[in-house]
């Protein structure tokens, strides 16, 4: 493991088997360039994490990719989350554009340039598929917490990135059904990999749901700086407070104004009492 300026560089075990497998099999050049793009690709998310002041801890590097492991970021915009998510294919972008440049100059020809270009791409379009947690799964999400609750917004987005999961696993294996081809093995770890990790965070939303009601404080922080307009959330005494929690929107402030049966409003509340008091445990507004 190497460690620079707080951020440390981990390859996974796995992943060195196949480095010294491709030495043998003369695959070597063709995988360090993979691992180098991969690396470049999350280096985009991270120097867009810190310009926001995310805390980034770690880069992994696994066997199918890399990730860059950042401290919680629900108390950011869902812009900037989506910027965050969009700087690691723009790299891939601009390595493309990069080469390019350079067979136009006569510096880069061959069928290393072609499979340089084409390797961005790969890896760039792959990681826009809305799954969790590539980039497009990030972006689904970042897009869904602007127009639902937040609640709502990991619900779908999740269901998407399940949806998209199974999808890339039986495009793994359709060239077998239709008996046209061999199995696409590798895409089918992939597609296994993140099937099982997206219904494991499907069966944990209400943890994800609680950390984001724990990061409100912050968020309150930039509403008041930001003069952002309250949205009111109108209920009973009998309601639950987790229902009208999963109301809460992440681009807002909520004010949740309390009325009786005859319609007159008893009690204007801010949500961070609301918050206050789900977290105690007590039941009800």
């Amino acid at each position: 493991m190497i460690k620079y300026k707080g951020i440390s560089l981990s390859v996974h075990p796995f992943f060195v088997i196949i480095m010294l497998a491709s030495i043998m099999t003369g695959h070597f050049l063709e995988l360090l360039t993979l691992f180098i793009i991969v690396f470049i690709h999350e280096l985009g998310h991270v120097i867009a994490a810190r310009g926001f002041g995310v805390t980034v801890r770690s880069i992994q590097m696994l066997p199918f990719g890399g990730v860059a492991v950042m401290e919680d970021t629900g108390y950011l915009t869902a812009g900037r989350e989506m910027i965050i998510s969009l700087a690691g294919p723009l790299q891939n972008v601009l390595l493309i554009g990069i080469s390019w440049i350079l067979h136009l100059l006569g510096l880069w020809d061959g069928p290393f340039l072609f499979y340089f270009i084409e390797a961005n791409l790969l890896i760039a379009l792959f990681n826009l598929l809305p799954i969790l947690p590539l980039d497009g799964g990030k972006l689904v999400q970042s897009l869904c917490s602007i127009v639902l609750p937040y609640h709502a917004a990991l619900l779908w987005s999740l269901r998407i990135s399940l949806m998209f999961s199974v999808l890339v696993l039986i495009y793994s294996v359709l060239p077998l059904l239709l008996a046209q081809g061999i199995l696409q093995f590798n895409l089918l770890l992939v597609g296994t990999f993140l099937l099982y990790s997206n219904w494991v965070d499907y069966r944990n939303i209400r943890y994800r749901f609680l950390r984001f009601l724990m990061n409100r404080d912050r968020a309150f922080a930039r509403h008041l700086i930001n003069g952002t307009i309250v949205q009111p959330i109108v209920t009973d005494k009998a309601k639950p407070l987790d229902n009208i929690l999963r109301l809460f929107k992440r681009e807002k402030y909520h004010f949740i104004y309390v009325m009786n049966p005859q319609g007159n409003i008893v009690a204007v509340i801010p949500e961070q009492r609301i918050i206050s008091a789900f977290l105690r445990g007590k039941p009800g507004a």
